[in-house]
């Protein structure tokens, strides 16, 4: 399963001063006399406090999407002020800040965003806008990942199911930078099948639960295992459903010919010992599609066991 990146700092408090000076005592003064104002030392020292502390920092603590007429819309709403800086552009892989790994990310298309003076989590290090990976059942936004959370910078990747026009703007009361990505093209709804935890642990069949994703045709095939690999949402996670990847990390091809849909993973696919394997998600979810009667899976270097004819298969690597 994909793990969220870490987030590490603080967030800066920033000091509100307020100060009354005294007022000086009368003493009459020449009509001709320049007069020179007296300033408090405590006066003094307070606002070159105030000069020079630290500029508010905006933090997250929300991260939603939702389908309009002809788009999806992801908001980022902060508590504080605007991000000071907001950055966004396509990028053909997702980095990790510090590190430099890439972060997956599902999708055909990945926008890249960067909030600059901003944070996301609290002065104890705990995330203060939930989790850092979200999947979503839209029609083009698929996943909102989180890459980095340091030293007052967020970044983000949105993973699209393709690449579309888009338009950042902001909102206040409360702070919100809104991403906004057309949609123009069909989809059709598939199912998807994922792991039901509870019917697993309580030896109920069917271990699996079906649940409906948008895909854009004629890919059907790889638009529902594109959802798959993206996992469940927050409220079919809730229910208990989980994706089980077995060490698969992507698909790297679909084909579908003569009624028989060739399936290859990437990744180092293993059990783990278990009689449920991402086997048992594939293949049901695929059999659902007009026109596929077998699934054949396949691991990263194209070995299956049964390569040939009108069967199922699945790699050794995925035997318990």
């Amino acid at each position: 399963m994909f793990l969220p990146p870490k987030r590490s700092l603080a967030v800066l408090a920033v000091p509100l001063v307020s100060l009354l000076a005294a007022p000086a005592a009368a003493t009459p003064v020449p009509s001709h006399a320049a007069v020179h104002p007296v300033v408090h030392p405590v006066v003094h020292m307070a606002a070159h406090m105030a000069a020079h502390a630290a500029p508010r920092v905006a933090t997250l603590v929300d991260v939603r999407a939702s389908h309009h007429p002809g788009l999806d819309r992801v908001v980022f709403e902060f508590r504080g002020p605007l991000p000071a800086r907001r950055g966004a552009g396509y990028v053909s892989r997702l980095n990790a800040d510090g590190s430099g790994r890439t972060v997956p990310v599902a999708g055909d298309a990945i926008l890249g965003l960067r909030f600059g003076g901003a944070v996301g989590h609290d002065n104890r290090g705990r995330p203060t806008y939930g989790p850092a990976r979200e999947t979503f059942a839209l029609p083009g936004v698929i996943q909102v990942v989180n890459a980095g959370d340091f030293e007052a910078e967020l970044t983000f990747g949105i993973g699209l199911s393709r690449k579309a026009s888009y338009r950042v703007y902001t909102l206040t009361h409360p702070s919100r930078v809104v991403v906004d990505v057309k949609t123009p093209y069909r989809t059709v709804p598939v199912r998807t099948y994922f792991l039901d935890s509870r019917a697993y642990a309580a030896g109920r069949r069917p271990y699996t639960a079906a649940v409906s994703r948008p895909v854009i045709p004629p890919s059907t095939a790889r638009g529902a295992l594109q959802r798959l690999f993206a996992g469940p949402t927050q409220a079919e996670y809730a229910k208990g459903l989980r994706f089980v990847a077995s060490g698969a990390t992507g698909v790297r091809s679909v084909v579908v010919r003569d009624g028989v849909a060739h399936v290859r993973l990437a990744g180092s696919l293993r059990s783990g010992g278990s009689a449920f394997t991402v086997a048992d998600e594939i293949t049901p979810t695929l059999k659902r599609l007009p026109g596929i009667r077998w699934v054949k899976i396949y691991d990263a270097r194209g070995r299956t066991e049964r390569p040939k004819g009108h069967s199922d298969s699945v790699p050794e690597s995925l035997e318990p």
